[in-house]
């Protein structure tokens, strides 16, 4: 549940879709948009993604695209592009949004094509009047999902957008696929990438879906899967919604709602993943926060928080099933959400790497040791007046679980054993102070995932290991005044998005590259003494920062920051070698990483 204020309204969230795979993340972009200093245009600190020399062919799913009043998907047909025939050498996505008006709520978006998910994000929520209108770009590297391009599709655009009484922000955008044909004769070195792409939705017109409860599942059946399965992943995003948009501030159900941003289910959620009914991989849940998010728009204005306007799916490893896969059997892909409380908005898609030199493997999983559930840890300590009623204290939710699971699929080329190892740890700590009249809480969460896959193969053996990372420091408060006026303020002390993946392999040397990107931001609403109308902002300022680096000397660095909703500086290259961001459109730790690993290997951008 999202407020514009303490006064203000639900915000209705429509549930939509985001952005594209990676392996183990996204390729670094080469560059950054440009900013204005002083402007109150959206600003990130994301890279652009790097393109490839040459012409790209470009195919238009929709242009200048009005999303007023929609209550279903906006429909497109694709074809591939014309003389311009596949395989590419990077395939991105093109998106450009923008706002005619000062007022509206942030709303969820999506493009699907075929069934499968390109892009997920929320929209901006403009507060201020210049400029008209509030305008922003995404670009998402949708090179892994090529396997989609290659023949005539349906797609969807889902962005349901209100035009009513006070809310007068209309929203319009295009989206366009560009494709950049091999570099030189240089075909028979590309990236690996899937073969085959698979939406978890039935049909191509179908969006998200949503998970209310632990208990509901969001199933894919497939009925024709290829017996030459070698590698098996599934992208997943799960976007919380409603009473579960502020997750990380609910707490446990014996205490009801505590503060006005709390909920129920505690603060701890996690995504599970089975196939055919047996536990398959973990997903964490990052706690991304939307424009309008914690109740104070004008905290994001120009910087939103990580990710908001472009999501990063998670995504699961299931190559030790892949020998299940290929028996010619219907099997189902599930994805829940342990703790949700109405409700998570979830999509993903399952990527399957073939065999080429086989027409059927067979295969089997060997051990499993992943539990059903977590079993998440609870403690309150809490203080309470003569009336019962909590004043304050501290509740901590946690959970810890280690796991392995391990599968041999018998291959053209040897019999591969892969083995996915994970630590998978959670907390979350919330201080209160509540007052009459008043209310404070104080929210330290982090949540770890760490990885090591290892993958043998007659005589070598690979290893990669990945650390993802999802810190988020929070002070929420609404405070009466010695006055009787009232004080509202959100400090973001951290936000961020960190990830490292290294690997290791016989004869190779090893290689490394991390990405860490983190928002910090402050705004105070002030109200009068009848806490119905908004009289001023205090104390707004924000910093966001983006770095990237590899073992290749491939470096991105750019900082930013704001005050009073305007952009006052930026600076690029800080942290890279010669003060100057260096993001090749090769991206030689991703091509390096494929070829000792046999599939796409990337990071974040």
């Amino acid at each position: 549940m999202s407020f514009r204020t303490v006064v203000g309204r639900l915000q209705p969230r429509l549930a939509a879709c985001v952005m594209v795979a990676l392996a183990y993340g996204v390729a670094p972009h080469a560059s950054a948009q440009s900013l204005t200093i002083g402007s109150h245009n959206v600003a990130v600190a994301d890279p652009d993604v790097a393109r490839p020399p040459g012409k790209p062919c470009v195919i238009s799913l929709f242009n200048n695209q009005s999303f007023d009043n929609l209550s279903g998907g906006v429909p497109f047909n694709y074809a591939p592009p014309p003389g311009c025939p596949g395989p590419w050498q990077k395939v991105v996505l093109s998106i450009d949004l923008g706002i005619v008006g000062t007022n509206q709520f942030d709303r969820t978006g999506s493009i699907w094509l075929g069934g499968a998910i390109l892009y997920f994000g929320t929209t901006q929520e403009p507060t201020i009047a210049p400029p008209n209108p509030t305008t922003w770009h995404i670009e998402r590297d949708v090179t892994d999902y090529s396997a989609l391009f290659g023949a005539s599709q349906v797609g969807h655009a889902d962005l349901a957008n209100y035009v009513e009484g006070p809310y007068d922000g209309k929203i319009t955008g295009s989206a366009s696929l560009y494709f950049y044909p091999v570099v030189g004769n240089a075909r028979q070195s590309l990236q690996p990438r899937p073969d085959v792409v698979l939406s978890m939705n039935a049909s191509p017109t179908s969006g998200t879906y949503a998970l209310n409860t632990t208990a509901d599942q969001y199933v894919a059946t497939y009925t024709a899967l290829p017996r030459n399965i070698e590698r098996a992943y599934l992208d997943v995003y799960t976007q919380s919604q409603s009473n579960d948009e502020i997750w990380y501030s609910c707490n446990p159900n014996d205490q009801g709602q505590l503060s006005f941003f709390g909920c129920n289910n505690t603060a701890f959620r996690e995504a599970e993943i089975s196939i055919d009914g047996k536990p398959a991989g973990v997903a964490p849940v990052y706690p991304w926060i939307y424009t309008g998010g914690t109740g104070n728009p004008w905290l994001w204005e120009p910087t939103p928080g990580v990710q908001t306007l472009s999501f990063v799916p998670y995504r699961v490893d299931l190559t030790p099933f892949a020998g299940v896969l290929d028996d010619g059997k219907t099997h189902t892909v599930a994805l829940s959400v342990f703790n949700a409380n109405q409700y998570f908005s979830v999509a993903g898609n399952l990527l399957l790497y073939l065999d080429h030199g086989a027409s059927q493997v067979s295969g089997s999983v060997i051990s499993n040791s992943l539990s059903a559930a977590p079993t998440p840890k609870v403690a309150e300590n809490l203080s309470v007046d003569a009336n019962k009623n909590v004043t304050g204290g501290n509740i901590t939710v946690s959970s810890n679980r280690q796991f392995a699971i391990v599968g041999v699929v018998a291959t053209s080329h040897g019999v591969v054993k892969t083995k996915v190892a994970q630590t998978v740890a959670f907390s979350n700590s919330q201080d209160y102070t509540l007052p009459a009249n008043s209310e404070g809480e104080s929210i330290v969460q982090e949540s770890t995932v760490d990885s090591t896959t290892t993958r043998s193969e007659g005589w070598k053996t690979t290893v990669v290991r990945e650390r993802h990372s999802y810190p988020l420091k929070l002070d929420l408060g609404y405070f009466q005044q010695t006055d009787g006026t009232y004080q509202q303020y959100s400090h973001v002390k951290e936000q961020g998005f960190k990830q490292s993946v290294s690997l290791l392999s016989d004869f190779s040397l090893p290689v490394a590259a991390t990405v860490d990107n983190r928002f910090v931001g402050n705004n105070t609403i002030l109200l009068n003494s009848a806490a119905n109308k908004i009289t001023g902002l205090s104390d707004t300022y924000s910093r966001q920062a983006y770095a990237y680096g590899d073992s290749f000397g491939e470096c991105y660095d750019r900082k930013i920051a704001s005050k009073s909703n305007a952009l006052t500086s930026w600076k690029d290259g800080a942290g890279c070698w010669g003060g100057t961001n260096f993001l090749p459109w090769r991206d030689l730790f991703s091509a390096y990483a494929s070829k000792v690993y046999g599939a796409t290997l990337q990071v974040l951008p």
